[in-house]
């Protein structure tokens, strides 16, 4: 799971510029309606709705916004969108496996964009479950590292029912089951520890090796895939090392 936790340290600090340019609340705004429609506007009731929330927050994105896109989900706008949740599936350059997470209101819109992408970088998407069989769901926790022990944060994590826990310099992430994200996270937040990110994602069950100029060819693919105004995620069984982190930085 480390080439997992490095990649997603690095969409985070990337994710901060797009915040600046305000591209990321698109995405937000959209989390935020399909879980209202799904489960309700109250985040007490709705786990799926205060996690989009406590992400919209950590983002800054405005309170606005975030009312508006929860009121459209919970039946408070007019604007007859509907949105579909999809996962695509595909191999990228050296075989790599990676699957895509959509949130679209045009599937055509969506699939094109991603199929694009795919060809131009030698890959090719597949068919479902192709590719999914390699990755478990898992709930992952980004807890802030400064000031914490990472062997207490490990005894802590585990009794409230993770599987793991891989520190970092900057932050350490919690793997749980998915059905026990919103358990954890809730003995964690009560044990004072500084959650940065909470989200259901995709695991590899086994990380692929490249050398580092093959792996930032297929890095290059994810981020781009991580641009589209359609995805929410990427994620892929790419061994991301530090030598590699270091490239892409």
């Amino acid at each position: 799971m480390s080439g997992h936790s490095k990649w997603s340290t690095i969409k985070r600090k990337k994710g901060a510029l797009d915040a600046k340019r305000g591209k990321i609340f698109t995405r937000l705004g959209r989390e935020l309606t399909i879980a209202a429609r799904e489960g309700g506007g109250n985040p007490e009731a709705n786990t799926r709705l205060r996690l989009a929330i406590a992400k919209a927050k950590a983002a800054n994105m405005p309170k606005d916004n975030i009312d508006r896109a929860i009121a459209r989900g919970a039946g408070g706008g007019d604007d007859g969108v509907v949105m579909e949740e999809i996962t695509y599936e595909g191999y990228g350059p050296h075989g790599v496996a990676i699957l895509i997470d959509v949130l679209t209101d045009n599937r055509n819109r969506a699939l094109s964009g991603i199929r694009t992408l795919f060809n131009r970088a030698n890959g090719n998407l597949a068919e479902a479950n192709a590719v999914a069989w390699q990755f478990d769901r898992k709930g992952y926790i980004e807890i802030n590292a400064e000031g914490v022990d990472a062997d207490e944060l490990l005894l802590t994590a585990a009794d409230a029912g993770a599987d793991d826990v891989v520190a970092g310099e900057e932050t350490h992430i919690v793997y749980t089951p998915r059905e026990a994200l919103a358990a954890v996270e809730n003995k964690l937040s009560e044990a004072g520890y500084n959650i940065t990110d909470s989200s259901l994602s995709w695991v590899a069950k086994n990380e692929m090796e490249l050398p580092v100029e093959d792996a930032v060819q297929v890095a290059n693919l994810l981020e781009k895939l991580e641009e589209l105004d359609d995805v929410q995620s990427v994620a892929s069984n790419l061994n991301i090392t530090d030598e590699i982190a270091a490239a892409m930085a």
